[in-house]
């Protein structure tokens, strides 16, 4: 594990000699705080919610985004307990407050990854402007020097796989009950 975070510090150090600069320094910090608590996208699934049309793939991201909560914060931060490379390497000026929780896996990226899976399963225009978005949360973290690479790699594969996950849930659990419903005798 140490030779893994003194790669992946030189891959941070990296990223701040080479991209660090007054516009990505104001950038940056507002880029990562639409990923705070995933709240950029909960308000997309409540907002989807408020439309017939659109009510289940609300439904089906504020499930993912739960999932998120449960499976990258309550078990896997708290399991890996892997420290920040700002705790490791103290030099570093952050630009945004020191983060308090663990490192893995990324929330920020998890929650966006979760969110615009479920977008783009949905809607493929959407999804042509949520990955964009989520790609540029997670690299923010990056940029911030508050995650490892592979924090956040992890975090988009995983986040993915859940956005896909409970997209196939819901739409089967919906077709279900959908089934059910329409073979019942009209009385």
């Amino acid at each position: 594990m140490q030779k893994l975070n003194e790669a992946e510090l030189i891959l941070l150090d990296g990223i701040q000699n080479l991209m660090q600069n007054r516009v990505f320094d104001v950038l940056m910090p507002i880029i990562t705080f639409f990923g705070d608590a995933g709240w950029l996208w909960i308000a997309i699934g409540v907002f989807l919610l408020c439309f017939r049309k659109h009510r289940r793939a609300g439904l089906t991201m504020l499930i993912g985004l739960l999932c998120s909560l449960l499976i990258g914060n309550l078990l896997l931060k708290l399991t890996v307990a892997r420290e920040r490379p700002c705790w490791i390497n103290e030099a570093v000026t952050l630009l945004i407050e020191n983060p308090q929780d663990y490192s893995f896996p990324s929330g920020h990226t998890l929650a966006s990854f979760i969110g615009a899976t479920v977008l783009g399963l949905y809607n493929r225009r959407w999804g042509y402007v949520a990955f964009p978005v989520a790609s540029l949360i997670a690299f923010s973290r990056l940029y911030l020097y508050v995650h490892h690479p592979t924090d956040v790699l992890t975090s988009v594969l995983l986040g993915i796989a859940i956005g896909y996950g409970v997209t196939y849930a819901i739409k089967k659990l919906l077709k279900e009950k959908d089934h059910e419903t329409d073979s019942q005798p009209n009385l």
